[in-house]
């Protein structure tokens, strides 16, 4: 094992003073994990729909220049699993600290790296080059900063409370996604539209570096503790060769990846494609849907609040079955709302997000507990990075291209083909789990 890198004995300095560390403390450092990661998933998502198309892609059409900015969108999630066989070798090699930090640098670094992006004025199509070298140096990042902090959290959550805990995680979606829209809200509202392509875009970039520091520290805080690293030697949170771990866990990263793909779907249908919608085919400015935004994720965390005791009453399986019955009959009706103005456009997105929630608030742990302990920490892993590539990295593009070209149906039956694969994939995870 390598030399303990400095902010990981500090960080350890820190948690010393506290002795071991409780379930409450593992709790804000999750929440804070997660929500800086969402913070740098949805600054550049935003930016993707009212940034990037006028920026890097001025010599095509509004509606082209945002498909190719989504197309650009998915190369991180693309990305994200490549990061997590590399990260997975160095927490190996040098340990969950040193992991960390580097993973957490890296993301932070990227995602600055696109405040200073140029202009197509400035250097033609590399500018598109650049943005897209930050955006896959982003998913590379994000595959290494999964550090079993959910996983620990689940151990530690009584037999009775398991949905609970598993919710916790979760909350940093709309937590990273109000500050986001907020930021962005603000600048647009209060900037002319010459000082914000100028430079009022650039500044929530700068504010996620910042952030990823506080979050730097809040997990390494957990992560270098006694009682953490006791469970890393036990075996429960171990890294293993993901080579080995497909070849006896694969069914299992098969099912995980599908089994939430209704909810993640969603995530993208209420997050960023409604705003593309909005801002590409109606005469609002992005404002106004930005504060819309920001207040139905209001709606979003209370949901995700309350799927944790309800998981625990009826069972996670059956909540994740029936919020994917849900979000099918909401696919068949809820899309054309984005067209019925203010009302119609907080009325999908707070139903949206209330469903969201219900799903999201649970979709992890559907098939954590199949894997066997010694697979637990790097499956996980794996099965995240599958779920979020093929449940939400090319959601955003899709939605838009269907519904670009069919109409906002076209939308809602590319959610209603996610429920469908969420219902097959509980099925089969029902059929095959222990009796």
């Amino acid at each position: 094992m390598a030399e303990t890198s400095t902010a990981e004995t500090d960080s350890g300095l820190i948690g010393s003073h506290h002795g071991q560390v409780s379930a409450g403390d593992i709790a804000v450092g999750v929440i804070i994990g997660r929500t800086s990661e969402f913070f740098d998933f949805f600054v550049y998502a935003i930016a993707s729909v009212i940034v990037f198309p006028k920026l890097v892609f001025p010599t095509h059409d509004p509606l082209a220049g945002t498909l190719y900015s989504f197309a650009i969108f998915a190369l991180a999630f693309v990305a994200r699993p490549f990061g997590t066989v590399l990260f997975m070798a160095i927490d190996r090699a040098y340990g969950r600290g040193v992991k960390l930090t580097i993973a957490l640098f890296l993301l932070g670094t990227s995602t600055v790296a696109m405040a200073f992006l140029p202009s197509y004025q400035d250097v033609g199509v590399v500018a598109a080059w650049l943005l897209g070298l930050t955006r896959f140096l982003q998913g590379l990042a994000l595959g290494g900063t999964w550090d079993g902090l959910p996983s620990l959290l689940a151990l530690n959550a009584p037999h009775n409370r398991r949905g609970i805990y598993a919710m916790i995680p979760q909350l940093g979606a709309p937590i990273g996604l109000i500050v986001a829209s907020s930021l962005f809200a603000f600048f647009v509202a209060n900037l002319s539209a010459d000082d914000f392509f100028s430079w009022g875009w650039r500044y929530p970039f700068f504010v996620a570096f910042a952030i990823n520091v506080v979050a730097l520290f809040a997990r390494l805080r957990i992560v270098v503790t006694p009682e953490f690293s006791k469970l890393y030697d036990s075996g429960d949170l171990q890294p293993t060769r993901i080579r080995d771990m497909v070849r006896t866990e694969g069914g299992n990263i098969v099912v995980g990846a599908f089994a939430p793909l209704a909810s993640f779907a969603l995530f993208h249908m209420v997050t960023v494609f409604p705003l593309s919608w909005v801002f590409l085919f109606t005469n609002e400015g992005p404002e106004r849907f930005l504060v819309i935004e920001a207040v139905s994720a209001l709606f979003g965390i209370a949901a995700i609040v309350a799927s944790g005791p309800l998981a625990d009453r009826v069972g996670r399986r059956a909540l994740l079955g029936g919020s994917a019955i849900a979000i099918a009959v909401f696919s068949g009706f809820a899309p054309q709302l984005l067209n019925g103005g203010t009302v119609g456009e907080a009325v999908f997105m707070v139903l949206g997000f209330i469903l969201l929630g219900l799903s999201f608030g649970q979709s992890s742990g559907v098939v954590a507990s199949s894997f066997s302990r010694r697979h637990r920490y790097t499956g996980s892993a794996v099965t995240s990075d599958m779920a979020w590539m093929f449940g939400a990295g090319f959601a955003p593009l899709a939605a838009l291209l269907l519904a670009g070209n069919f109409g906002l149906v076209a939308a809602g039956a590319y959610l209603l083909s996610g429920a469908a694969c969420t219902l097959i994939a509980l099925w089969i995870n029902k059929q095959g789990a222990p009796r």
